[in-house]
């Protein structure tokens, strides 16, 4: 009776792989930092939202001032997360810092705040962008890449530590 408990114990309980669950904490990822910049938005923290970047820019109908707008844009900001999961699993997944999440962060907020800005013809461009906007903004791109690539990283290092054991 006892060693089939030990048994037991030893089992590895089956999950996703790596690529798998990498893309799900992108998807989850991207919902909850855009549901956090949409709260900044409504409480004036930033005077831009993903709701601005994603549907303004190429829709102008009524429905994507409100809450619709909001909902589709979480989950579109989701699914694009799904490719920015993938790039980071690409590329920095073997970095086991923290530090590289918050520098792919800060790579990710030059890219859309700096590089791609012509594109969202809703938003302001950097030099007319409010202090507070571009503090916050890069605060919580920071903390979407540190969630995503940290993350990342630690389910890789963990998985390659379960194997070898």
């Amino acid at each position: 009776m006892k060693g089939n408990k030990k048994l037991e114990q030893n089992k590895h309980i089956e999950t996703l792989p790596l690529l798998p669950r990498s893309l799900l904490t992108g998807f989850i990822g991207g919902i909850f930092w855009s549901t956090i910049a949409i709260l900044m938005y409504y409480f004036n923290f930033s005077e831009v939202s993903p709701r601005l970047f994603i549907l303004r820019s190429w829709l102008k109908d009524e429905w994507t001032d409100g809450w619709l707008g909001d909902l589709v844009s979480i989950i579109l900001v989701g699914l694009i997360s799904i490719i920015v999961a993938l790039i980071y699993y690409s590329t920095l997944k073997k970095v086991n810092s923290m530090w590289a999440g918050v520098l792919f962060g800060i790579v990710l907020w030059c890219l859309i705040f700096l590089l791609f800005q012509p594109i969202f013809n809703n938003i302001p461009s950097f030099s007319e962008l409010q202090l507070n906007t571009i503090v916050s903004t890069l605060c919580l791109y920071i903390l979407y890449g540190a969630f995503i690539g940290y993350s990342i990283s630690y389910d890789y290092h963990d998985t390659q530590v379960r194997e070898t054991t």
